[in-house]
């Protein structure tokens, strides 16, 4: 899962690529449809979808001339749980936690007295 995960964030690393999956969020799209918006070469944005496809991020389909795009969104979902693993644990407040030792320990303190 470790080398597939690299392969996702790799992919969502670039600018270009997250853009796109955020256009394919709306509906599949034409290869050039998907490149309009973009100030590069259409060779250029193909090599960002192959890298999309290769992340397993989309999926691409030839439907007569026409080659589709079409975000796979469980692709993302190893990464999300991945991602969440670190939100499950509150910030430590340390002064909160000094003054809890201070009241758990005085009493052990007192009692040794």
């Amino acid at each position: 899962m470790s080398a597939q995960l690299d392969i996702v964030f790799a992919a969502l690393a670039d600018p270009t690529r997250r853009s796109i999956l955020s256009m394919l969020l709306e509906d599949d799209m034409a290869v050039t449809d998907v490149a309009e918006p973009f100030e590069m070469s259409l060779a250029a944005i193909s090599k960002h979808l192959t890298i999309l496809t290769r992340a397993g991020l989309i999926s691409q389909e030839k439907r007569g001339r026409v080659k589709w795009c079409k975000l796979e969104p469980d692709a993302l979902r190893d990464a999300s749980v991945w991602m969440q693993g670190f939100g499950q644990f509150e910030p430590v407040n340390l002064d909160a936690f000094e003054k809890f030792l201070e009241t758990q320990l005085a009493p052990a303190a007192s009692d040794s007295d």
